[in-house]
């Protein structure tokens, strides 16, 4: 199950890169959702929130795609968590981006949402 939304979510990624709407992605995430982007060169990882800029982030990515590749994906809280390990490659322009990741989903009602991530860029 958790495999088919992480493709889904996947999918809508690269359906906005084409778009440059964010509101599929946005779907996805938990109203309480919180990311951490980081990598080698920076002290600490940089916070960002449901509501941070989208829309910007997609229309500065043009010919770009996500690609995801689950490593360990744990579930939690009787279920209604999971744990996901993973590495995501961004290829923009042709020149892949590759990074390391957590994600944390979470079950709200009906809707398994995106409650946060961790994401560490190799370069």
């Amino acid at each position: 199950m958790i495999n088919e939304i992480l493709n889904d979510y996947f999918k809508v990624w690269n359906a906005g890169f084409i778009s440059k709407n964010a509101d599929g992605i946005r779907s996805y995430m938990s109203k309480d959702f919180v990311g951490y982007w980081a990598h080698s060169k920076i002290e600490q990882p940089d916070p960002y929130y449901y509501d941070y800029d989208l829309t910007s982030v997609l229309q500065h990515m043009d010919h770009a795609e996500k690609s995801f590749e689950a490593v360990s994906i744990t579930s939690r809280n009787n279920g209604n968590e999971y744990l996901v390990l993973g590495r995501e490659t961004n290829t923009i322009n042709g020149d892949p981006y590759t990074a390391q990741c957590m994600f944390v989903w979470r079950k709200e009602g009906h809707e398994w949402k995106l409650l946060r991530e961790y994401i560490e860029l190799e370069r």
